[in-house]
């Protein structure tokens, strides 16, 4: 019968080790001193600092993922986005490329809309109203839905004013 003691497991072959240079250090310490930056940003930068294998003595994943109170899963995410990515992408978001939600008001509707407003209004009213506006601008086929107050702001972006 085989009895595994603690010094026969064998420890997993690190397949992203993080070598940092000096300047990587010295930019991740700053980061890690100021503390002016987002909270997943200084996080990221202690993780890397810590499981560097240029450092003193570089933390195991457990022992990072412990020190920093997160998983060891985001410590392996870590390293693995600095390997293939490099550092800026590490500590920094990807900007998306278009908004999660296309704009519905484009310069085009704005400009019609204006254009609408220094027109005379309809028979039967004085001046234009903001829901006036938003009304004739839908029916006029401008948009397919707006509301009073996006109307109001597209004037006031203008200065324009309905007295």
């Amino acid at each position: 019968m085989l009895r595994h003691t603690q010094h026969d497991t064998i420890m997993p072959t690190q397949k992203y080790d993080v070598n940092l240079s000096a300047t990587e250090r010295k930019q991740l310490t700053k980061i890690v001193k100021s503390g002016k930056m987002p909270a997943r940003t200084i996080m990221r930068a202690n993780i890397l600092l810590a499981v560097d294998r240029n450092g003193k003595s570089p933390m195991t994943v457990q022992e990072a993922a412990l020190a920093f109170n997160t998983s060891a899963t985001t410590v392996q995410k870590v390293r693995a986005c600095y390997r293939e990515r490099g550092l800026d992408a590490t500590l920094n978001r990807k900007k998306r490329e278009t908004p999660p939600v296309a704009a519905k008001v484009t310069g085009d509707v704005e400009a019609r809309i204006i254009a609408l407003a220094c027109t005379d209004p309809p028979k039967g009213y004085a001046k234009w109203t903001l829901r006036l506006l938003a009304d004739r601008s839908v029916k006029l086929g401008y948009v397919d839905s707006i509301s009073h107050t996006q109307v109001g702001r597209i004037l006031k972006k203008t200065n324009l004013s309905l007295t």
